[in-house]
């Protein structure tokens, strides 16, 4: 397969020299799947000798940083020869056009055939903005990016994937206060079938199983407790079930983290941001990868953000973006053997939250009514 496109994120954060340390553990018995970073091989020189790491950087063309990945780390430069100058933990708005030239290229190279998926780094929304960047956030850019322009641009979800748990917010970035308005039970039979085709074509699970949080204390208690879990969610999730979709809910939030409900589905959807990503961030917080869904390539990201308050302190753990390398590299190996489902009954259960592992006898889902 071509290599993985690494885009440079904002390059006064952490995601430089992240991929400079993911590059140095690349061996071992576990080797990381070979990628190139869409940057400045001159600034990556430069951060790699600040941090004392003894890393060559060979400037590469996709078709050559497999073969070179292994003496060196391939660095595919910017198709309008920008360079980069970017002081750690110091984010400037002068290197915003390096940042989406990065993104934006990484994109044409798994469009043309040339890479096989796309992993980003950490980016600063407010730094693009300031520079008249239009998208919401990354993910809309990246699917805005994903068709020709004019096209209305396919829905985006958002997935927080670990070996341990894997989660989707229904709804993300978006004040509390504002959750009632946009939760309708289209968003979440739309959120929940693009997270089922994604798990049966990419991630090899013929028979996903679901399962929907409540947004209210106890699921609403039937209502006592606000109306949205009675009266969008719960048909929401009639209407999914009806459709072939197996997927239980509106469950208490509180009870769906523990280590027996997780035994039970392999993605819970949850109806706000942080009731999906406390529970992962406090069970995976090292490995969780964010994975989008619904585009027409893979794409997966280290689950944090750019840590201006860490770069450049050579502190910053690669853990996540790893985990997201090789994440991204089994997605892209699934679409290219084009064998991406498994026989219904298998006694193990590819990319599921207990992935590789034997299937616990008698593993079923959960009703609503269970104590969990």
């Amino acid at each position: 397969m071509p290599p993985l496109a690494l885009t440079l994120g904002d390059p006064a954060g952490i995601g430089p020299e992240l991929a400079l340390s993911a590059w140095l553990g690349r061996g071992g018995a576990r080797p990381l799947p070979p990628f190139f970073l869409v940057g400045d091989s001159a600034f990556i020189e430069r951060l790699a000798h600040r941090l004392n790491h003894h890393i060559p950087v060979a400037e590469v063309d996709p078709e050559t940083a497999a073969e070179v990945f292994p003496r060196a780390l391939p660095v595919v430069p910017l198709p309008s020869g920008a360079m980069v100058a970017a002081e750690p933990g110091v984010p400037d708005t002068v290197n915003a056009g390096a940042t989406i030239e990065s993104i934006t290229a990484a994109v044409d190279f798994v469009k043309d055939g040339r890479a096989s998926a796309v992993v980003t780094n950490p980016i600063a929304k407010f730094v693009l903005t300031r520079t008249g960047f239009a998208h919401p956030g990354h993910t809309e850019f990246l699917a805005a990016l994903s068709v020709p322009p004019g096209r209305t641009p396919p829905r985006p979800v958002m997935m927080i994937w670990s070996e341990t748990l894997a989660v989707v917010p229904v709804t993300i970035h978006v004040p509390l206060a504002a959750v009632t308005g946009l939760l309708t039970q289209d968003l979440v039979e739309e959120t929940a079938t693009i997270v089922v085709r994604d798990l049966r074509d990419r991630f090899g699970l013929p028979e996903p199983r679901l399962v929907l949080a409540g947004l209210n204390p106890h699921a609403g208690e039937a209502g006592t407790i606000g109306h949205e879990d009675r009266d969008v969610l719960a048909p929401a999730v009639a209407r999914l079930r009806a459709a072939g979709i197996d997927i239980r809910g509106p469950l208490p939030a509180d009870t769906l983290f523990h280590a027996r409900a997780r035994e039970a589905y392999d993605v819970a959807l949850a109806p706000t941001h942080d009731q999906a990503l406390i529970p992962i961030k406090t069970i995976a917080f090292d490995e969780g990868v964010n994975v989008t869904l619904g585009l027409p390539f893979v794409r997966t990201s280290p689950d944090h953000g750019t840590a201006f308050d860490i770069a450049g302190k050579g502190v910053a753990r690669p853990d996540s973006l790893v985990a997201a390398l090789r994440l991204a590299d089994r997605l892209a190996a699934n679409e290219a053997a084009g064998t991406t489902t498994v026989p219904a009954g298998g006694d193990v259960i590819p990319f599921s939250v207990y992935a590789g592992r034997p299937k616990p006898a008698g593993a079923r889902h959960f009703d609503p009514e269970d104590e969990l």
